[in-house]
Parts: C-alpha cells; structure tokens; sequence
C-alpha cells in the first residue's frame, strides 16, 4: 500500500527540477556525478592512507589543488584524473559511455 503523503527523492527532483532528460535534471545529474567522482577520489586515497600533500607532492599538485578536486570534481581534467588515480593512486580508470 502506497502512502500517498510520502514524497520520494525522486518525486520531488522530478518537481523541482523537472523529468530525466530536462536541461534542469541533466545538469543536476551531472553535477552529482562530478560530486562522487570527488568522494570516490576522497575515499581512494584515504583507504591508501595518504594525505593530501602526499598525492599532491606524486603529481607536483599542491595540497589545496587536491582539496577542490574531492570536494567539488567538475573543473577536472580527463588528463588530471589520470594522473591522480593512475600515477597517484595506483589505480585503474574505467569510462563508459552511454548513446
């Protein structure tokens, strides 16, 4: 049984920033994603159990640098990323793309 007085996540970004596929939504959506890759960076590096100077002295990046990238990935380079995960990390990088 559906109550009708609870409004899902989803609901309510449908209402406010209207369908999938509205320009709204669409940058919402990507926003979020740029916000995970940040959090994903975040949490690779602490489970490698560096700092932030640390991964920025491996990339010749300063420490600050770093900070903006995990908590905000949306001015990020594809290059830059590479760098942070496969030089810095150690890491692999995945993409797909979807048409």
């Amino acid at each position: 049984m559906k109550n009708e007085n609870i409004t899902t996540w989803t609901d309510l970004k449908d209402e406010v920033y209207g369908k999938k596929g509205s320009p709204r939504r669409d940058k919402l959506d990507r926003e979020f994603k740029s916000f995970k890759i940040g959090l994903q960076l975040r949490e690779a590096r602490e489970k490698k159990q560096m700092t932030q100077d640390q991964l920025g002295l491996i990339i010749d990046k300063k420490r600050s640098f770093i900070s903006r990238i995990e908590n905000d990935a949306s001015n990020m380079t594809l290059k830059t990323l590479y760098d942070i995960v496969e030089n810095g990390l150690g890491g692999k990088i995945k993409i797909q793309i979807e048409i």
